[in-house]
C-alpha cells in the first residue's frame, strides 16, 4: 500500500506531476530554442502555476504568454510572492474588448513589462484612451489570423489600418505581429503538419511584408505551439515561440505527434485515481470521472496498460476501466491516467502533487485556476 511519503497514498482523484520529467521537458525546449536563437515565451495557460513559470524563466524564457488578463494578474502577483525578483515580461495573447479591460491592462502594466495584441481599430482606441487616462504606456502587436479564424486581422490591408492607428496613438508602441496557428498543433503526421504550418506562415509573411513596405518596423514575430515548435524553428519566420503543453504533454498530443521531433517530450502529468469497486468481471470502477479531466479530446490512457485496459467515462464522479487478462486491477488499486487534454484538465484542480519516482516531494498551487476573465 505504499510507505510514508509514497505517491501511492495520494488522495484521489489527484493531479500528479513527475518533477524530473517536468524539468527535463523545460530544459529540452529551452535548449532547442536557444540553439536556434529564437526566444521562448511559454504559455501559462497550460500550467497556470507560478512555480512552473519560475522554472521556465530560470531556464531562459524571455517572459510569459498569458491567455487572459486575470491569469496574468495572478501569475505576476504570485511570482513576486515566491521570490522572482526581475520584472517579468508578459504577452497577453487574446485581444481585449471594452474600456474596463483596457483600464485593467494599464494597471497591470505598472507591475510587469506588458505587451497586448489587437485586431481591430476600436481596440486600439480603447487602449489609447485608457493610456491617456492613466499615463500608462503599452507595447502592442497586431494579431493576424493565420488560418484558425478565431481572432486576428484577415489580411495585409486590415493589418495596415490597425498598425497605422497604433502608431498614431499616444501611449501605444507598435512592436510586431502575432500569428498563432492553434489549428495546426494536433495535425497527425509531420509532413501534413509541416505543409499546413508553411501555408499559415505565408499568410503571416504577407502581412509582415506589407507592414515593412509601409515603413513599419516589425521587431517581434511571435506564435507557434508545442505541436509545431521544431517546424517553426526550421521554417525560420517566427523569432519567438509561445509553446505551452510541452511541460506536461497529454494523450491528444501523443496521438498526433508520435515520435516526431515535436513529440519528444515526456508525459510528466497524470491523474491518479483509485479503484473503488471491482464487483464486475470485465471492468472496475475508479473515482475519476467527468469532473476529473477535460473531455473535449476523448478518453485518457491507463498508464502502463494502454493496450490491455481501457478507460470509459462512467458519470460525473466515476470512470470504468476494463480489466486485463489476469483479472487486474482490483479494489483499492491506484491507477494513473494520461489526461486527454492537459490545459483544461489542470484548470480543474486547486493544486498539483510533485513526485519523483515513488516519493511525494511537494505540492504546488494551480495559482490561476479559473482565471478566464
Amino acid at each position: 500500500m505504499g510507505t510514508p511519503g509514497s505517491r501511492r497514498l495520494i488522495p484521489t482523484p489527484a493531479l500528479v506531476c513527475d518533477i524530473g520529467m517536468l524539468v527535463q521537458n523545460i530544459s529540452r525546449m529551452s535548449s532547442a530554442t536557444a540553439t536556434a536563437r529564437i526566444a521562448l515565451r511559454p504559455h501559462v495557460k497550460s500550467h497556470k502555476s507560478a512555480y512552473v513559470a519560475k522554472l521556465q524563466l530560470e531556464a531562459g524564457a524571455v517572459g510569459l504568454s498569458c491567455a487572459k488578463l486575470s491569469e496574468a494578474e495572478v501569475i505576476v502577483e504570485r511570482l513576486s510572492a515566491i521570490g522572482h525578483e526581475p520584472r517579468v515580461s508578459v504577452l497577453l495573447t487574446s485581444p481585449l474588448a471594452g474600456s474596463l479591460s483596457a483600464a485593467r491592462a494599464c494597471a497591470l502594466a505598472e507591475k510587469c513589462g506588458l505587451t497586448v495584441v489587437v485586431d481591430h481599430c476600436d481596440g486600439v482606441d480603447e487602449l489609447a484612451t485608457a493610456c491617456g487616462q492613466t499615463g500608462a504606456n503599452l507595447s502592442v502587436l497586431c494579431d493576424v489570423d493565420v488560418g484558425l479564424g478565431r481572432t486576428g486581422v484577415s489580411g495585409p490591408d486590415e493589418a495596415l489600418a490597425v498598425v497605422e492607428r497604433i502608431t498614431q496613438s499616444a501611449g501605444l508602441h507598435f512592436m510586431g505581429v502575432q500569428g498563432y496557428g492553434g489549428h495546426l498543433q494536433h495535425i497527425t503526421g509531420r509532413e501534413p503538419r509541416m505543409l499546413a504550418t508553411f501555408e499559415s506562415n505565408e499568410r503571416l509573411r504577407a502581412v509582415i511584408d506589407a507592414l515593412e513596405s509601409s515603413a513599419h518596423v516589425v521587431v517581434l514575430r511571435t506564435g507557434g505551439g508545442t505541436g509545431t515548435a521544431i517546424i517553426d524553428i526550421e521554417l525560420g519566420l517566427l523569432n519567438e515561440l509561445q509553446c505551452g503543453s510541452y511541460v506536461f504533454m497529454d494523450r491528444e498530443y501523443r496521438d498526433a505527434l508520435g515520435t516526431d521531433p515535436e513529440g519528444r517530450f515526456l508525459q510528466s502529468l497524470t491523474i491518479a485515481t483509485t479503484v473503488i469497486s471491482a464487483n464486475q468481471k470485465g471492468f472496475v470502477t475508479v473515482d475519476a470521472g467527468l469532473k476529473a479531466m477535460a473531455t473535449d479530446a476523448g478518453s485518457p490512457l491507463v498508464v502502463g496498460a494502454a493496450n490491455e485496459s481501457h478507460y470509459f467515462f462512467f458519470g460525473d464522479e466515476h470512470g470504468m476501466v476494463t480489466r486485463r487478462s489476469d483479472g487486474s486491477p482490483n479494489r483499492g488499486d491506484l491507477l494513473e491516467l494520461v489526461p486527454p487534454h492537459c490545459d483544461p484538465t489542470v484548470d480543474r484542480y486547486d493544486f498539483m502533487w510533485l513526485v519523483r519516482d515513488d516519493a511525494v516531494i511537494g505540492i504546488t498551487n494551480i495559482d490561476a485556476r479559473g482565471c478566464s476573465q
